[in-house]
């Protein structure tokens, strides 16, 4: 069998079982389910994916090289400042999570995951399987693979005037990219009514922009509140 040949076969299974991961879940998601749905014998399936958590790692994968290219689109257009970059990646991030559900959910799942690796007792709650795969240890290379462009930005920003000099290019962005991740995560909880916060998500999305500029920027002053006189009656 030739390369393009068991690529395009690969694909298919991938292909397959992502479609299937959208439809069904993970955990409601057989291999037999993958071959049928692949038109592949499951034999076939085995050989080139050991199991299901081979699979959904090896989808993991795609998610990770697909918000990748989010950030080099952003980055490539180097006629912007680094904080103009920092702000549009903070709209097209939020974009690629509402928008492909399942590669970034994959995307939370593995950086769980990590949290869970590099502790040596909580390393053993980790499914065997995910560690055998061989697309988790691509993936223990290439995870930090978005935020290096990121912090790259945040440079290009301390040197152009538009972010504070005095940031560390990699802090500051981890910061911003856990700040994106709890956005996105409170999305929902915010847009939910009935809610007894006065804040709807029309606001909450322009003020959330404005607090990261804000931050990157250095505008931020501390106030020191003047003693006011009053009476209580």
């Amino acid at each position: 069998m030739g390369v393009q040949e068991r690529q395009q076969k690969e694909k298919m299974i991938l292909d397959a079982a992502i479609r299937l991961f959208t439809e069904k879940g993970f955990a409601a998601t057989t291999m037999d389910d993958v071959a049928k749905s692949a038109k592949i014998s499951k034999g076939l399936t085995y050989f080139y994916f050991k199991n299901k958590e081979d699979l959904y790692l090896a989808m993991t994968k795609k998610a990770f090289d697909e918000l990748k290219d989010v950030f080099r689109e952003v980055y490539k257009n180097k006629a912007r400042t680094g904080l103009d970059m920092i702000t549009e990646l903070a709209n097209n991030y939020v974009k690629f999570a509402r928008g492909s559900r399942i590669y970034y959910q994959a995307v939370l799942d593995f950086l769980g995951t990590v949290q869970l690796y590099n502790d040596e007792h909580l390393r053993q709650k980790i499914n065997p399987l995910i560690l055998q795969s061989e697309h988790f240890q691509k993936l223990l290379e290439m995870h930090h693979d978005c935020a290096k462009i990121g912090a790259q930005m945040v440079a290009l920003g301390t040197k152009d005037g538009s972010i504070r000099a005095e940031l560390n290019p990699e802090v500051a962005f981890y910061t911003v990219w856990a700040m994106l991740i709890g956005f996105e995560k409170l999305m929902g909880p915010v847009s939910y009514e009935p809610k007894d916060t006065k804040i709807q998500l029309e606001t909450w999305k322009p003020g959330f922009t404005k607090l990261l500029q804000d931050m990157l920027k250095g505008t931020f002053q501390a106030v020191k509140v003047q003693p006011v006189q009053t009476s209580l009656f």
